[in-house]
């Protein structure tokens, strides 16, 4: 598993709480499992979803990639704070669109034959 650009970081920053239970549902997933907090992320097409966890009144988001054969990535792990009710802060979007484009070149130079 990689961590693109801040999001290991950004995950050791989390409660205690919402970083454990990522920390399973990430292992979960590069077994081949689907974790119950899983969702498809929109917007990226198929292989990206996001882990969805609320805590003390924050939720919390792990995206994530397993659409390449021999690698997953985490693409970003952030703290939903939008001011438009459920819909997801821009500026988030573009980051998981930016650093799934990185893992990709990360895959391509290490993985492909």
């Amino acid at each position: 598993m990689f961590y693109i650009a801040s999001s290991f970081r950004d995950q050791e920053r989390l409660p205690e709480a919402v970083r454990e239970a990522f920390s399973v549902s990430l292992s979960f997933a590069r077994g081949g499992g689907y974790p119950d907090s899983a969702k498809p992320w929109k917007g990226e097409g198929p292989g990206v979803f996001e882990l969805v966890e609320d805590y003390r009144g924050g939720t919390y988001r792990a995206v994530y990639t397993v659409r390449f054969s021999e690698a997953m990535y985490v693409l970003h792990v952030f703290e939903k704070k939008s001011k438009s009710g459920i819909k997801t802060p821009q500026l988030e979007i573009e980051k998981v669109r930016a650093r799934l484009s990185q893992a990709r070149e990360h895959y391509e130079q290490n993985f492909s034959r």
